[in-house]
């Protein structure tokens, strides 16, 4: 069965219009009051080179106008090449480090805060530029709103759902960090409404706005390829012919006209950089001599590790998906393209990710390389509510609980810390198997409940803690965290209205 929209065809367009409207208002304050939660919750730290390196980056490319990062030389933080010019160069793309330039020039403002000396401006800086995630992990649950709205829900409906996948799965962990995954997420739900959110086959400018999303995801990490890929999977059942097409796969040539143009820049960008296109600036060894960047790791670790282990399973850091996959049938019956998105995309990126070297994704919590993904196969659970069984209430409350307490776990204190001392890796740069993070977590929790850190960036992990103690005046610290509690407020307040009086 196709696709089939909300808005009825007998409905006046008058109408029709002022409803967008309003599903389109309500999605903004929900961005709106979702950011600036996020915000407040907001580590604000950097630790790893995949956080580290999008702040070089962009700061680079504020100061010096260049994509190349000598500060990194030296620092013991560097993971990259040197092109053929000998200019030092990042293993990973630009892409990242364009989208947070904004936040990176508030990282400088806040450089300037009273109290803060100049040997910890480099925190600040951080700080604002991993407020970046708060926001694009935002956007990725305004755009969830309006899917729901398209398949069907009440207002209400989709906003408890939205609110499920902002709060029960890894999506609200990773908002707190400057990994790329909030971002990736926002530019494939913004793709997919943007793709599939109109009822029929798009109009020529959403078609190539989302292509150029998709096809600009693959510059923040070449295997998002492999997502674009399923994306064109979709549109080819979106657009299949019909007596009343004009141009049959027009949606899916423009797709793939995008995407190819974007791996020809690509290979084009390291053949300029590195003198061979398929040289992507990824240094031959890292840790001890051992490969990280390859992908040949046994497809049954991978998959064992994100489904069943006790630190990257999917079913334990994102306990919601488990009602979206029992509600993936009446979701193919009533949209297919965005069912095939919401299997496929986590199907793919599952055995995609399984055999990479590093398939853990280094030190970070739960399933990193899967929160994208994952936020699409939270999408079905919302034709659950067609039906509403008995069993849906009690479960559907069980998995909020336990999928917010498991978020909160992993935000409250510096993930590294236990990571590091308990074993996360063994041997050379392997990955503990038995490791468990969600208990590490815990340990630290009752560790600072009783004992005050006394290291900066240990304890509890939040931006207003760790730059007040770095010098920042406490005062200026708690007007800030107090203007984004009074964003959360007023904006949630303002959206439980408009869902309300929908």
């Amino acid at each position: 069965m196709s696709s089939q929209p909300i808005l009825d065809a007998a409905t006046p367009i008058a109408s029709q219009s002022s409803q967008r409207f309003s599903a389109m208002r309500t999605a903004i304050l929900l961005f709106l009051f979702v950011n600036c939660v996020y915000l407040i919750t907001s580590t604000g730290r950097v630790r790893t080179i995949d956080e580290i390196d999008p702040v070089l980056q962009s700061d680079s490319l504020l100061l010096r106008h260049s994509t190349a990062i000598p500060q990194a030389v030296g620092s013991g933080i560097w993971f990259g090449k040197r092109d053929v010019h000998g200019i030092p160069r990042s293993a990973w793309p630009v892409g990242h480090a364009i989208l947070v330039l904004p936040w990176t020039a508030i990282g400088h403002a806040l450089a300037k805060l009273p109290g803060l000396p100049s040997a910890n401006e480099d925190l600040a800086v951080s700080a604002g530029t991993c407020w970046s995630s708060a926001t694009f992990a935002a956007i990725a649950v305004a755009a969830s709103f309006l899917l729901f709205l398209q398949l069907g829900a009440r207002p209400r409906i989709a906003l408890v759902c939205s609110l499920l996948l902002a709060f029960a799965t890894p999506l609200f962990v990773y908002s707190g960090w400057l990994y790329s995954e909030p971002a990736t997420a926002a530019i494939l739900l913004v793709s997919a409404w943007l793709l599939f959110g109109a009822g029929t086959s798009p109009s020529f400018s959403r078609a190539a706005l989302a292509s150029l999303l998709l096809a600009f995801s693959i510059h923040m990490r070449p295997a998002n390829f492999v997502s674009a890929i399923v994306f064109l999977g979709a549109t080819f059942l979106l657009d299949r012919p019909t007596k009343l097409t004009r141009l049959p796969y027009r949606t899916t040539v423009i797709l793939a006209t995008f995407v190819s143009l974007s791996v020809i820049i690509y290979l084009l960008r390291n053949q300029v950089l590195f003198g061979n296109p398929f040289d992507y600036g990824v240094p031959p060894s890292a840790e001890n001599g051992k490969d990280l960047e390859s992908w040949h790791n046994p497809v049954w670790v991978g998959v064992f590790g994100y489904l069943i282990s006790p630190g990257k399973s999917a079913f334990l850091f994102a306990p919601p998906i488990v009602l979206g996959i029992l509600g993936i049938p009446a979701l193919w019956r009533r949209h297919r393209p965005l069912a095939f998105l919401c299997v496929a995309l986590p199907v793919v990126n599952l055995l995609l990710y399984s055999i990479r070297t590093q398939w853990e994704g280094g030190y970070n919590y739960g399933p990193r390389y899967l929160v994208p993904s994952l936020v699409f196969l939270c999408l079905p659970i919302v034709m659950l509510f067609e039906g509403s069984p008995r069993w849906l209430r009690p479960a559907f409350c069980t998995s909020a609980v336990i999928g917010l307490v498991i978020q909160v776990i992993g935000l409250s204190t510096n993930v590294m810390e236990d990571m590091v001392r308990n074993h996360y890796y063994v041997g050379n740069w392997t990955y503990r198997m038995s490791y468990s993070p969600i208990t590490g977590q815990l340990r630290l929790i009752w560790k600072y409940l009783h004992t005050p850190s006394p290291r900066l960036g240990f304890g509890w992990d939040r931006w207003f803690i760790f730059l007040h103690a770095a010098g920042a005046y406490w005062g200026l610290m708690v007007v800030i965290a107090s203007l984004f509690v009074v964003g959360a407020l007023v904006f949630g307040t303002l959206t439980c209205s408009a869902t309300r009086h929908a």
